[in-house]
């Protein structure tokens, strides 16, 4: 009996008198299928952590130099939990926010360093600001909501977030 070519290597793997002959046009064996590439890995999304901001206003400095821009990182579970236990926020819940953006502003113009005594003479719509900015960096948009307009059914977002700093 004739062997094609394909189907020669195919029964070149047997030996013997156990070797089956295979006809031009006949079914052979299932080949065996070549294993599968591998799955392409993901590519991990980098977690961005930091973020540039500009103030309304500028943080003034005793020299009298305006710092408007700078960089917020994203808030850990520690950064809302220390401040808790400063005494200015146990006698004054108010003064958490001060605390807590004074533990997250990484830079502010020029400034060497940032913390809760530079946030404290910040002008209050910059302090507004920069509440807002928090919200929205550490929500993650979780704090919009799609609504409709029952009159014209228009959809829309609207900000459902509007709690002080540090509380849920």
């Amino acid at each position: 009996m004739r062997r094609t070519a394909a189907r020669a290597g195919a029964a070149a793997a047997y030996s013997g008198a156990d070797a089956p002959e295979y006809e031009a046009g006949l079914p052979g064996p299932e080949a065996t299928p070549a294993p599968a590439a591998p799955a392409p890995v993901p590519q991990q999304q980098s977690l961005r952590t930091e973020f540039p901001f500009q103030l309304p206003r500028g943080y003034v400095d005793e020299s009298g130099t305006v710092h408007r821009d700078g960089v917020m990182r994203l808030s850990t579970a520690r950064d809302e939990l220390v401040p808790l236990r400063d005494v200015r926020v146990q006698e004054n819940p108010a003064y958490l926010s001060v605390v807590l953006l004074g533990r997250v502003i990484t830079r502010l113009g020029t400034l060497p360093m940032v913390h809760d005594g530079i946030v404290e003479n910040m002008f209050a719509s910059d302090l507004a600001f920069l509440q807002d900015f928090y919200r929205q960096i550490n929500a993650e948009g979780h704090t919009r909501a799609a609504v409709q307009c029952p009159h014209c059914a228009e959809p829309f977002e609207v900000e459902l977030g509007g709690s002080r700093l540090g509380e849920s």
